[in-house]
């Protein structure tokens, strides 16, 4: 698919980027830069990273598994 320019340099389109495309409920053509490896570690260094032992019932110790818990609390 060939990109005009001008929407390239607007939108910050660089050779080698990936989009992805869709349609909405509008019928209108979506494309959106899929983010880069960087972008995605940015994105994910926030989270928190621990054990977290879930039972059958979906529950876990909040003690446990603080850092995970204030993530599910708090967002």
């Amino acid at each position: 698919m060939v990109i005009p320019a001008p929407f390239r340099k607007a939108l910050h389109l660089n050779s080698g980027d990936e989009l992805s495309v869709t349609v909405n409920s509008d019928n209108e053509i979506v494309l959106k830069k899929q983010p880069t490896a960087l972008e995605w570690h940015d994105l994910m260094k926030d989270i928190p990273t621990e054990v977290v032992d879930i039972d059958k019932n979906g529950h876990y110790d909040e003690k446990k598994s603080p850092d995970f818990h204030d993530w599910m609390v708090n967002g």
